[in-house]
């Protein structure tokens, strides 16, 4: 067993010395023995909660963590952080707490961190946000650190064929347009999740869980397993292991997180048709590191990287699925033997990627993954677009869309709700481009997530006849031609404030472009007239946000990140 001098790590403000009794009594008060005491402190934070599924089986595997971090000479010192789940927030005012949570999720874990000098991180993650706030703020630290993921929900099973979450969301759809009845509806959502676990497509969570391994801080092959299963037990003990490991050999976050290894997760993404949030969650972990990563960035990579993993909500398969077929391994060694990977990159096994994967082989007796020579498309699942309505960028994820250009007349909406009354009562035409504003990261606050109303529009089968523009954004299950993240938002004045009902906005997402016919001197002329539009929050953690939150091309972050730091966390 490994023997940690402990005058180099930060724990020693709290353990060490004759004039640390008085700390050191509180570790006496709560069980630990000198031994206990004076071993590396190494936090074990999780979002448990009963919010939803996704969080209940994190105590479990955070117990089986501590068992890895003891047995390889660490002290374990649980804790946890909130999280706000998507699909309980979704669709109303409890929306606007999501995005605003990464944020706070990141900041608790940073400060707990601080206030107790830990060493080292082992975090363990299931909601959609929890897990980028997780690894920005094992980046924020820069302390050893090993991300888990809680594992994915096994799939449901409804007349003979698998479902998720979204399927409900799309059966409300139909349910308005009288298409199902409500007998049939209440059977679709008694059965759709039936285990613990995250939503079981390619959503925001299995993204990001993705992401995890991709980027390195997670270990080869524990993203896949669905949250059920034991075999999650043994990734988190391992981690709890590994993290010793990388503590003794002097190995952190910002030498695993590199440029190359932010484009190998932006390469994940695209190639699993993954979620458009990974656009910011990709640059808010950029920014903790001190690296220019932006929105157009990651969707830059998408462009030149093929898409191969048939995942819904584009495709066929679920989370579990793709575990079967050999996981985030598989991908990514097909990934990286058709050259779209770095594979010298670190990871917390302190091997490079290519050495992870060395063994790894594309199974032929599956079709989740598909060869690099034989892709669902040529180019990836989230595409950048710009033009007069979105100067600074905005994106649109176009895995399974058959359609990838829209023209058609604005209907302008100020928040979702307006929109949502007018999707589920038709009072909306063929060929329309649904435009919601005033929902960005300040002007929300919060940048929504507006699955609820692009959920309704594929229900009643108008996913191909309409498209929806808005500076807020679309969850991972969102279907048809969604272009959001729209930069500058409309809370400081973008173009997007500026239309008016009856615009003609062009969408190409080939040519990856989204525009408005309209002048400049029009679009200068409408500005003399615009007056910033009042938000309902002014007090509170939400309003917080709207004072610092910066713009979603750079990730929606609230803070300058380590470019402008002066000092490191794990060297105090």
């Amino acid at each position: 067993m490994e023997v940690f001098d402990k005058s180099k790590l930060p724990s020693r403000h709290v353990t060490e010395g004759p004039e640390r009794a008085p700390h050191r009594s509180f570790y006496h008060a709560m069980g630990m023995t000198e031994a206990d005491i004076h071993r590396p402190l190494i936090g074990v934070v999780t979002s448990w909660n009963e919010t939803a599924p996704c969080n209940i089986s994190l105590s479990r595997q955070a117990k089986a963590v501590k068992e890895g971090v003891k047995a390889a000479g660490g002290t374990p010192r649980e804790f946890t952080t909130i999280t706000v789940t998507d699909g309980i927030a979704m669709g109303h005012q409890g929306m606007k707490s999501s995005l605003v949570s990464r944020e706070v999720i990141a900041d608790s874990i940073e400060l707990t961190m601080r206030g107790h000098c830990y060493d080292a991180l082992v975090g363990v993650a299931g909601c959609d946000k929890s897990l980028p706030g997780l690894m920005m703020a094992m980046l924020r630290l820069n302390v050893p650190s090993v991300f888990l993921y809680g594992g994915s929900i096994l799939p449901g099973r409804f007349r003979n064929r698998d479902v998720t979450v979204v399927d409900v969301f799309e059966a409300v759809g139909e349910h308005a347009a009288g298409k199902m009845d409500l007998a049939t509806l209440h059977e679709l959502e008694a059965v759709a999740c039936p285990s613990a676990g995250s939503c079981g497509g390619q959503f925001t969570a299995n993204t990001m869980a993705c992401v995890s391994e991709a980027v390195g801080l997670a270990l080869p092959g524990s993203a896949g397993a669905p949250a059920p299963y034991e075999s999650r037990d043994a990734f988190a003990e391992q981690s709890g292991e590994q993290v010793m490991e990388l503590l003794a050999r002097g190995i952190r976050p910002g030498d695993i997180v590199t440029r190359e290894a932010l484009e190998n997760a932006a390469v994940v993404v695209a190639a699993t048709g993954g979620s458009t949030n990974a656009a910011l969650h990709l640059p808010a972990m950029a920014n903790e590191a001190g690296i220019d990563f932006d929105m157009m960035d990651v969707c830059g990579i998408s462009r030149k990287t093929p898409y191969i993993a048939d995942l819904k909500p584009g495709g066929r398969y679920v989370a579990k699925d793709m575990w079967e077929a050999g996981g985030v391994q598989a991908l990514m060694k097909t990934l990286l033997d058709g050259g779209h990977l770095h594979g010298d990159c670190l990871t917390v096994t302190g091997r490079t990627m290519a050495e992870n994967l060395e063994h790894t082989v594309l199974r032929e007796d599956q079709d989740v993954i598909r060869p690099v020579s034989k892709p669902l498309s040529p180019s990836g699942g989230v595409v950048g677009l710009s033009g007069s309505l979105a100067p600074d960028g905005a994106v649109v994820k176009v895995a399974g869309l058959k359609h990838l250009a829209h023209t058609g007349p604005a209907r302008i909406f100020d928040t979702e709700e307006e929109c949502f009354k007018a999707v589920v009562n038709r009072t909306y035409e063929d060929g329309d481009v649904l435009v919601i504003r005033y929902e960005g990261p300040r002007g929300g606050p919060g940048m929504r997530e507006m699955l609820s109303t692009t959920a309704i529009l594929s229900g009643q089968d108008m996913g191909d006849k309409v498209a929806l523009i808005t500076d807020g954004r679309f969850s991972g299950g969102t279907r048809g031609l969604c272009v959001g993240h729209v930069c500058p938002e409309a809370a400081v004045g973008g173009p997007i404030a500026l239309i008016r009902d009856g615009d003609v906005l062009r969408i190409d997402a080939e040519a990856g472009t989204v525009d408005v016919d309209l002048s400049q001197a029009e679009l200068d002329e409408r500005r003399k007239a615009w007056t910033p539009r009042q938000t309902d929050y002014r007090s509170g953690a939400i309003w917080r946000y709207a004072q610092t939150v910066g713009t979603a091309a750079k990730g929606a972050v609230t803070h300058p990140g380590a470019g402008a730091e002066s000092h490191c966390y794990a060297d105090i």
